[in-house]
């Protein structure tokens, strides 16, 4: 029974990195129907996004019932706890590479990006979706030397979007105020994927640890992260 107990354990934490890589296609997916125009992959990551929450909605069945069932102490509670946040992250990140797609889908027929901000928006949709890998990772191999590395990563991402927010404060910019709010928005998406990826891999560090690490500015380990972001379709 307890053999039986453990392996659903693992399996749980199984299917999470299912999911990241299930994200990671999403982010990128979603940045290539922004920079191509490309409809039909903007679909496909809406339409996967549903796919990702009911994936999501199976995990917390499975960790309501060994709750229920088992009575778990420690950490395996620990686990579970950390397991169900982790569907949270997941799930909004998945949300927020389909709002990416709804950009692009907005725009279609024409590009969202005008050609010289491509590099840009190509950079925060690279490194956001390294971050999903690399919580996936984490999760993987519960390796938390690894999930500290995040931060640095984060860092990155912070460094791109203040980037692009002075080229949009520039006195000649030349797109306009549509392109100026896209970007905005993109840039926040890609963001908030980006802090929940570090959020994750907090996670696991509790899962092994049992102690909340704290984030930059001394804030308890994933706060923040189910924050919303704002979007140009109200869902």
């Amino acid at each position: 029974m307890r053999d039986s107990y453990h392996e659903q354990l693992d399996d749980i934490l199984a299917e999470l990195e299912r999911m990241t890589r299930t994200v990671s296609t999403a982010v990128r997916r979603s940045t290539a129907a922004l920079l191509e125009a490309d409809i039909r992959k903007a679909e496909e990551v809406i339409a996967a996004d549903i796919q990702l929450d009911a994936a999501g909605e199976g995990v917390e069945e499975k960790v309501f019932e060994l709750m229920a069932r088992q009575s778990p102490v420690a950490n395996e509670l620990r686990m579970l706890v950390a397991g169900l946040r982790m569907v949270a992250d997941l799930e909004r990140m998945g949300d927020l590479a389909a709002h990416v797609s709804k950009i692009a889908r907005m725009r279609y027929p024409a590009p969202a990006i005008p050609t010289e901000l491509h590099d840009v928006i190509e950079s925060m949709g690279s490194v956001a979706g390294k971050m999903v890998d690399a919580a996936g990772d984490v999760i993987a191999t519960r390796d938390v030397e690894a999930a500290g590395k995040l931060e640095a990563t984060d860092d990155e991402m912070d460094k791109l979007r203040s980037n692009q927010f002075r080229l949009m404060m520039d006195a000649d910019w030349p797109h306009g105020v549509e392109v100026a709010v896209d970007m905005a928005l993109l840039s926040r998406y890609y963001e908030r994927i980006s802090d929940h990826a570090v959020a994750m891999a907090r996670r696991v560090v509790y899962l092994v640890t049992g102690e909340l690490p704290v984030a930059v500015g001394g804030t308890a380990a994933g706060s923040g992260a189910g924050a919303s972001a704002p979007n140009p379709n109200g869902n």
